[in-house]
C-alpha cells in the first residue's frame, strides 16, 4: 500500500545523514508515485531567483535555464498561489485561481512549455513555520492522480523532507527559534493591508472605508516603511510571509 510506504520513508529519513542521503531516498519513493522531477526549496524573495534556493531536486534538462530566461518567476501561478495556500495543491488547478488576471495569457504559456519540457502536470507542498511559509516541496513529470489520503501523507513527508534537510545543514534552529518582525501596524493599517491583499487600489480602499485618497496612501507608505518593503507588491508578499494576512 502506497501510504504505508510513505510513512516508512518519513521514519527511515532520521537515518539519512546526508543531503545525498535524503535526495537518494526521496527518488526511490517518487519513482513508485511515477513522479519525474522534483525539487525542494527554501521560500523566495520576491526579487530573488528560485532556482538559487534549491536544496534538493531534480529537473528536465533545460527547463531550469529556460525558466529563468524567461523570469517565469513574476507569473508562474504555482509560485503566485503558493502564497495563498495553507496545504498542497495541483499545479494545473492554480489558473482557475488567476482567471481573472491580466498575465494569465503568459502564465498559460508557461504552463505549455513547461508541459513541452516534461512538466505536465504536479503537486506543491508548502511548508510554513513561525513566519508564515518558509519553503516548499514541488513534485511533478506525468500526470499522477493522488487519492486525498495519499496527497494528505506525501505532505506530511514533504514537511518533514524539508525539515530534515535544515537539520543536516545546521539551519532548522534559526527557522524554529526566529521570532516574528516586530511591525506594530495600528488597526487601520491593517484594515488598508488586508484590501491591498484584495487587489483593490487606493481609490477603492478610500471608498470603502469613507477617507480620502491621500490618506490611503499616508498609511500605505507607513506599511510599505514598517516592513521594510520596495512597493506595494512586495508588501503583501512579506505579509503573507510574516503571517499578518492569510
Amino acid at each position: 500500500m502506497k501510504t504505508h510506504r510513505i510513512l516508512e520513508f518519513i521514519s527511515d529519513l532520521d537515518g539519512c545523514r546526508t543531503v545525498e542521503e535524503v535526495a537518494h531516498s526521496l527518488e526511490k519513493l517518487l519513482e513508485e508515485f511515477g513522479f519525474d522531477f522534483y525539487g525542494v526549496l527554501k521560500q523566495p524573495k520576491p526579487d530573488e531567483n528560485p532556482m538559487q534556493l534549491v536544496l534538493i531536486g531534480r529537473w528536465p534538462e533545460r527547463w531550469p535555464q529556460t525558466y529563468i530566461a524567461k523570469k517565469y518567476v513574476l507569473i508562474d501561478p504555482t509560485i503566485r498561489f503558493l502564497g495563498l495556500a495553507q496545504r498542497a495543491f495541483r499545479w494545473r488547478d492554480t489558473l482557475t485561481a488567476f482567471r481573472l488576471d491580466p498575465h494569465r495569457p503568459r502564465m498559460e504559456r508557461m504552463m505549455m512549455e513547461a508541459v513541452r519540457n516534461g512538466l505536465e502536470d504536479g503537486y506543491m507542498f508548502p511548508v510554513h513555520g513561525r513566519n508564515g511559509l518558509i519553503g516548499n516541496v514541488s513534485l511533478g513529470g506525468r500526470a499522477v492522480d493522488l487519492s486525498p489520503v495519499e496527497l494528505s501523507v506525501l505532505d506530511a513527508a514533504a514537511r518533514r523532507v524539508f525539515w530534515r534537510l535544515m537539520e543536516i545543514t545546521g539551519k532548522a534552529r534559526d527557522l524554529e527559534t526566529a521570532d516574528k518582525v516586530e511591525t506594530k501596524l495600528t488597526r487601520r493599517e491593517m484594515e488598508v493591508l488586508n484590501y491591498l491583499a484584495e487587489g483593490l487600489t487606493s481609490h477603492q480602499i478610500s471608498k470603502v472605508l469613507k477617507i480620502s485618497n491621500h490618506t490611503v496612501d499616508w498609511y500605505m507608505n507607513g506599511i510599505q516603511d514598517k516592513l521594510n518593503a520596495k512597493n506595494r507588491q512586495h508588501v503583501v508578499a512579506l505579509a503573507f510571509r510574516q503571517g499578518l494576512i492569510t
